[in-house]
């Protein structure tokens, strides 16, 4: 019978040490954090894309065109070359696109990733909940606009939501680099 009670005690032991920790920032962090969002000086580079899933995306995912680990809901963008930087009022990015589009590609498929170079409009910041920021604005791609949605994260962490007006909605995930 010691023996019962002593693995239960043994299998409680375990099980709570398995429990994950979340990281704690400390104030002087999140000051760093608030700093750089507002002085508008950061850069994102993202780890995965989450086009809009629909038959089309769903046939390539299939096909297996998408490549392994990949689906019509998530591709990964490791590998890849893509950024969204913003210094003060100006933005440029490279974000590669996937998903389906509602008009006409120039010849050559050059306008394929989504280029914002410029400056950016009506830009709005919100402090969420959980300390992070939620950034809006409107860029111009080419000749296509977009309605650009940012949620920075007091652990670095990143996700921007675009919707243009020849394309299917788009999301990414990733990080946040501060610009110097």
């Amino acid at each position: 019978m010691k023996y019962h009670y002593f693995f239960i005690g043994l299998l409680v032991v375990a099980f709570m040490s398995c429990k994950s920790q979340q990281p704690t920032l400390t104030q002087a962090d999140k000051d760093a954090f608030n700093t750089l969002v507002l002085n508008q000086k950061y850069r994102v580079e993202s780890d995965r894309a989450y086009p809009q899933a629909s038959a089309a995306m769903q046939q390539l995912s299939s096909s297996g065109v998408l490549g392994a680990g990949n689906s019509a809901g998530t591709i990964s963008l490791i590998g890849n070359q893509n950024f969204l930087t913003i210094k003060g009022d100006s933005i440029t990015s490279y974000l590669p696109y996937f998903g389906e589009r509602q008009m006409q590609v120039g010849y050559g498929g050059t306008d394929s990733a989504i280029e914002f170079n410029g400056v950016v409009k009506n830009y709005k910041v919100e402090k969420n909940k959980n300390d992070g920021f939620t950034i809006k604005f409107d860029a111009v791609s080419h000749s296509e606009n977009f309605k650009v949605q940012l949620i920075l994260s007091p652990n670095m962490k990143s996700n921007i939501h675009l919707s243009g007006a020849s394309r299917n909605p788009i999301s990414y995930s990733g990080i946040l680099i501060p610009l110097e």
